[in-house]
């Protein structure tokens, strides 16, 4: 049996073992000649790294309760605390948890959580943010936050999905990929290129959390700050259509990126989304993970991040 049918057969079985899963697109993976899905693969197997983005289904929501006391000896328990407020005290990261663990750790966490239904967080920071914000004249005493299981599950879920939603476009896109076997590699045409496209666009589906080559891939951007003739006329080489350059530059020159690590603003982000189709059709003469490298480089130089 193809390798690839082997995954979508083990992956369709209730309570089937992701982890020998993820071991076997791997294998796939490198057959096929894709950085993108091996990069994944390999967080989704061993963790995702401090330095390396999660994946959107990998961000969950945190609920919280507190405990304050007040005049006299009063006391509420278990009040349920806004996210709004949190988010306002202590930022996004409060309310929105990045899950680093590799997915045996989240299995773990879902077995753990199966009798109280949730998984707690430390959230004792949070006690003196808290103080004189919620309540008046009550001092606040301890905050709890909880993740719904239901929330990790999401995670088991998404993979799952992900791994055959994967192999079924493979199959009807790559023929090839329907040949690799365990065994001596085959020198057979698997369009490594059409293999990330569609790896990217199935596991990220955005520009933003983009794995732009993978390892030992690199970029070579020569845009001068702030110079938007040199953004364009480097996007231009680098096969993406004169107009769309220009397009992009313009927004890049009304608007700041939202931070160091995040080259972009709400509207370059945008436009990215709509555009970026045009590398996987073939309007663009650079291909969907050249385009998304070039892209990302070039607004980092033009922004001097």
């Amino acid at each position: 049996m193809p390798l690839l049918h082997e995954i979508q057969e083990s992956v369709v079985q209730e309570g089937a073992d992701l982890g020998s899963i993820l071991l076997k697109l791997r294998f796939l993976a490198s057959r096929l000649g894709s950085d993108v899905l091996e990069e994944w693969v390999k967080h989704e197997s061993e963790g995702y790294p401090k330095d390396v983005e999660v994946p959107p289904y990998r961000m969950v929501g945190v609920s919280y309760k507190g405990t304050f006391s007040g005049p006299f000896g009063s006391r509420i328990q278990n009040a349920p605390i806004p996210t709004h407020l949190i988010k306002q005290l202590a930022g996004d990261s409060w309310v929105r948890i990045k899950i680093r663990e590799s997915i045996a750790g989240v299995d773990d966490l879902v077995k753990g959580s199966a009798e109280s239904g949730s998984l707690g967080i430390d959230a004792s920071n949070l006690i003196l943010l808290l103080q004189g914000k919620f309540y008046v004249n009550y001092a606040c005493n301890s905050v709890s936050g909880t993740i719904s299981r239901t929330s990790l599950t999401e995670i088991q879920q998404a993979v799952r999905g992900r791994i055959l939603e994967l192999t079924l476009e493979f199959e009807k896109s790559i023929p090839a990929a329907t040949e690799v076997s365990f065994g001596v590699s085959k020198d057979t045409d698997t369009n490594s290129e059409k293999v990330q496209q569609i790896s990217q666009q199935i596991i990220y589906g955005n520009v933003t959390t983009a794995v732009a080559g993978g390892h030992g891939s690199s970029v070579s951007v020569s845009v001068n700050a702030r110079d938007a003739l040199s953004f364009v006329r480097h996007l231009v080489e680098s096969g993406i259509a004169e107009e769309d350059a220009k397009s992009l530059a313009t927004i890049l020159e009304s608007e700041e990126p939202e931070g160091d690590l995040e080259p972009f603003g709400a509207r370059a982000k945008a436009w990215i989304a709509s555009n970026l189709k045009k590398a996987m059709d073939g309007t663009w003469k650079a291909g969907l993970s050249v385009a998304t490298a070039v892209i990302t480089e070039a607004a980092k130089k033009y922004y001097g991040l």
